[in-house]
């Protein structure tokens, strides 16, 4: 039987979902300023997968291991492992805000990909909000400002890594159980993460060792939360919603970091928003 639809329940939930994201995000940043960035992400995929298990496999037993693309898995686990160490070293110079809105153009990338690779028909105005999209991180990242640096590659690198892994996703939903493909990406990354760790150990003190068991628990139920809000409303209405998480990043640089964007990187902030949006309401036309 299908879960009944509670659209206002789903908004509440993708919202939830996008502070838990913006929190564990300051949670990395704070601890990238005394651990290496490896060892932080290696720490959230491994909490990730341990309390992904501890859910489901009592349920699903081996057959969540089960997958008919090993291959599309492989790649969307290299895809996940690059946005996220990338991000992660990102957020060492990089504001969260300006980083999530930077991060946040993959959906509008994705557009763009979409119709080369799948060969989707897109439409003017969806071209039109990747445009747009691109435009506002060109005033975010422009000359003269403090972040037209070499660093700002790395949150890019970040949004075109989950560009290609979203659309890996979208061909893995035809194939896969969506549990097992969050699954075997998450285990692919711990393994990768495992093998580099030791390079960069550093034994964290008893209180960030929490801070790091906070912030893999928040992650993993941000994704759950994300997931069922699904559940209550169509993608169409929810997905712009989801844009708020620029919002909540940017509260968090400030109330943490004490990081306040310029004016035109606000700019840059609302159209690449903006652009997100009207891609939303293209798709639904």
């Amino acid at each position: 039987m299908s879960t009944p639809q509670r659209p206002l329940y789903g908004i509440l939930l993708i919202l939830t979902s996008c502070v838990l994201f913006s929190s564990q995000d300051g949670i990395s940043k704070y601890l990238t300023l005394f651990y290496s960035p490896i060892l932080v992400v290696w720490m959230r995929f491994v909490i990730q997968v341990a309390l992904t298990a501890a859910v489901f496999v009592p349920r699903m037993g081996v057959s969540i291991l089960h997958t008919k693309q090993p291959k599309l898995q492989l790649a969307r686990g290299v895809c996940m492992l690059t946005a996220s160490v990338s991000f992660v070293i990102g957020l060492l110079y990089v504001p969260i805000g300006e980083a999530t809105a930077v991060v946040f153009l993959s959906p509008i990338l994705l557009t763009g990909f979409a119709g080369y690779f799948l060969k989707e028909k897109i439409k003017l105005g969806q071209w039109f909000a990747v445009g747009s999209g691109l435009l506002g991180v060109l005033v975010i990242v422009r000359p003269g400002s403090a972040l037209f640096t070499p660093a700002m590659l790395l949150p890019l690198i970040g949004a075109f890594s989950m560009s290609i892994f979203q659309l890996l996703t979208r061909r893995l939903l035809v194939t896969d159980h969506i549990v097992s493909t969050n699954f075997l990406t998450g285990v692919f990354c711990t393994c990768v993460m495992s093998c580099l760790v030791w390079y960069f150990w550093q034994t964290p003190t008893l209180a960030d060792f929490m801070l790091m068991l906070i912030g893999g628990a928040i992650a993993t139920l941000g994704h759950l939360l994300l997931t069922y809000s699904y559940r209550h409303g169509s993608v169409v209405m929810l997905a712009p919603f989801s844009y708020s998480q620029i919002v909540f990043s940017s509260f968090v640089a400030f109330l943490f970091f004490g990081h306040v964007p310029d004016d035109l990187t606000m700019v840059g902030m609302f159209i690449i928003i903006l652009s997100g949006a009207g891609l939303v309401w293209w798709q639904r036309r």
